[in-house]
């Protein structure tokens, strides 16, 4: 494609500026060019997934410099020949139209346009009134209730300490709130630098709970950008929403097994995925054809909706909606259904059901089954599933979580484990995960990326298997067959010597002065900036180090970063059970505010569990060796 500057002349100044701002919404960096990572930003925001291969073709067919981005002059063209219909109908052509649709431009200044999806925000801000709307310091902050006609959401977010307690509501306890700076007056603001404190922690928590946010950093949410804002409320509204769509909440849920199926087959897959079962398990027994498939087009109409209330509770849904001609009108009729009759807290918008918007599809469909899943299993029905609802080994299940959301933000491509050791099954995570540790390790040829037989799965476990030895790892007795038959402990054996090497590589490359990071090195390093702040009496001596548990020496090695961002009068002398805990609390929290992103819980704290320790420590040690560039929570990732 070529640029023909005859299409352009003719448009007026006002044209072109308001499609300026258009760009706008795909430029976030303001750049002057659309690369691939803003392009995938856009379309996650429009509730699709893509390839890299397919977003580097959309970007070809605008691309006329070759450059493999997407300058405005280029946007302009492909502008002008969707208005002329001479541009391909899918495609970029495709994105442009549902971005123009859904996304309206604001400016808050002269100088600065933003854009977002009108209804989501309308959407989130009823969200979190419903869940904050009563929380006693966002009152007094007069933070809530958001006006979600209003700009307010973006506003009301700069402080980060609404995010972070959203991000408490929707997975209880990540964040110690003691660690937030909390004006103490009404009439006194927070300084900047207390603000970017809030922001690490709010982003750093969020990691720990499995949000993506490689592209979101403090600054960000600061200057109210709608689309990374819209885009992180989303995730975490997405954890909050489906937590508890899983066997251990709803053991009901066995009923969705299908013929031919092994129960595992049910556990390994996605909150969303069981979501769809649900619905077209409740039309199946309504006697319906019709079938939902997607989040999007399928429910659009409201037919299945309609169906769906009505067999989950038929004295109290009626099927009227479905006598409503005008699409938009049946979709308000079903929504204040599911809130007058069913107690159920939606926050979609009539526009957006009846729109085929997938993401508030996703989240309405939640609510529905959250509050009223129109189903349950018998006493005799759950005892022939006994072993799958015995309590798990606690430690195994807290590294399960730990080790999961630890890849998850390494931001690998196209890449998301939903369950550590079903996800790994087929080897292809695996092996992914170790060419990340090792880049290059990996003979890709070797592979099969889309095994379909348990042969070929096997196959490439057993590969996984022979590059960990290649990488000098403890596998002995450990085969392909272990990962394909999901042995819990060997799979956290595997996946804790990947994650440990990850760590270990990248101390070696910003601060070993040429010698190779190990547990030594983290040791002797902690122990020295401690000394050196004036903390002689204040030392580990391994990652074993009992006296490790009352959580002192971490804080006093947090405090060697900043002091004045501990509230020395939280900490206590760690002598009972109960004060260790509370420092274990305070101690993650702060790393995270400070800038260290994490991965442990407060229970790997006190019962000293080494390998939690050691990356606590590294994580600690990684941030200070790069805190002159910004650190986590500072810069892009």
């Amino acid at each position: 494609m070529t640029t023909d500057t005859s299409l352009l002349s003719p448009l007026p100044a006002a044209e072109i500026n308001e499609l300026k701002q258009h760009f706008r919404a795909f430029d976030t960096d303001n750049n002057g060019s659309i690369d691939a990572d803003e392009l995938r930003t856009v379309v996650n925001n429009l509730g699709e997934n893509i390839s890299r291969v397919k977003l580097m073709a959309l970007i070809n067919e605008v691309d006329i410099d070759g450059n493999q981005t997407i300058e405005f002059n280029e946007f302009l063209t492909l502008m002008v020949r969707i208005r002329s219909g001479s541009a391909k109908k899918n495609g970029m052509a495709k994105i442009i139209k549902k971005t123009s649709s859904q996304y309206q431009v604001r400016g808050t200044d002269d100088r600065t346009q933003h854009a977002f999806s009108e209804t989501e925000k309308k959407a989130f801000s009823e969200h979190i009134n419903f869940c904050l709307g009563k929380d006693p310091v966002l009152q007094k902050l007069s933070v809530v209730p958001i006006d979600p006609e209003s700009m307010d959401l973006f506003s009301s977010v700069r402080s980060g300490i609404l995010l972070c307690k959203l991000i408490n509501a929707a997975v209880p306890e990540t964040i110690d709130e003691r660690a937030l700076n909390i004006p103490k007056k009404v009439t006194k603001n927070l300084n900047i630098y207390e603000i970017k404190e809030n922001q690490n922690l709010c982003i750093n928590a969020a990691t720990a709970i499995g949000c993506k946010t490689v592209n979101v950093h403090n600054t960000d949410i600061i200057e109210g950008k709608p689309h990374i804002i819209l885009g992180l409320i989303w995730q975490i509204v997405k954890i909050q929403l489906l937590a508890m769509i899983n066997l251990k909440n709803h053991p009901e849920l066995v009923r969705l097994l299908e013929e031919n199926e092994e129960l595992s087959d049910l556990l390994k897959l996605p909150a969303d995925h069981i979501l769809l079962r649900w619905f077209n398990y409740h039309l199946t027994n309504a006697g319906s054809e019709r079938r939902v498939k997607n989040f999007g087009k399928d429910l659009k109409d409201g037919e299945c909706y309609t169906i769906l209330l009505h067999q989950i509770a038929p004295n109290r849904c009626d099927m009227t909606a479905m006598d409503i001609q005008n699409q938009e009108e049946r979709a308000s009729k079903i929504i204040n259904d599911a809130r007058d009759k069913l107690n159920v807290p939606a926050f979609i918008q009539p526009s957006q059901l009846a729109g085929g918007d997938k993401r508030m599809n996703l989240a309405f469909c939640a609510q529905i089954f959250n509050t009223c899943p129109g189903f349950f299993i018998t006493e005799e029905e759950l005892a022939d599933f006994a072993d799958l609802f015995d309590d798990d080994d606690q430690e195994d299940s807290r590294e399960e979580r730990v080790f999961r959301m630890w890849i998850n933000s390494l931001g690998i491509e196209d890449m998301y484990v939903n369950n550590l050791y079903e996800d790994l099954r087929d080897g292809v995570v695996l092996l992914r995960l170790e060419d990340k540790v090792e880049p290059g390790i990996v003979s890709w040829r070797k592979v099969n990326m889309n095994p379909k037989n348990k042969f070929k799965k096997v196959a490439n476990c057993n590969y996984a298997i022979v590059i960990g030895k290649g990488m000098k790892f403890s596998l002995v007795g450990i085969g392909g067959v272990d990962v394909l038959n999901a042995n819990k402990k060997l799979i956290l054996a595997v996946v804790w010597q990947l994650m440990r090497r990850h760590t270990l590589n990248v101390l070696t490359s910003i601060g070993s002065g040429g010698k190779k990071a190990d547990d030594k090195f983290i040791i002797a390093w902690a122990n020295k900036v401690v000394r050196d702040s004036g903390k002689e009496d204040s030392s580990m001596r391994s990652f074993r180090d009992r006296t490790l548990a009352n959580g002192l020496f971490l804080m006093d090695l947090l405090a060697t970063i900043n002091d004045k961002s501990i509230n020395w009068e939280l900490v206590t002398s760690g002598s009972t059970e109960e004060d260790r805990a509370a420092n274990a609390k305070y101690v993650i929290s702060v790393a995270r505010k400070l800038g260290c992103c994490v991965f442990l819980t407060w229970e790997d704290v006190i019962e000293v569990k080494p390998k939690m320790m050691m990356t606590f420590v590294a994580s600690i040690m990684h941030y200070v060796l790069t805190k002159n560039g910004g650190g986590r929570g500072e810069t892009k990732r």
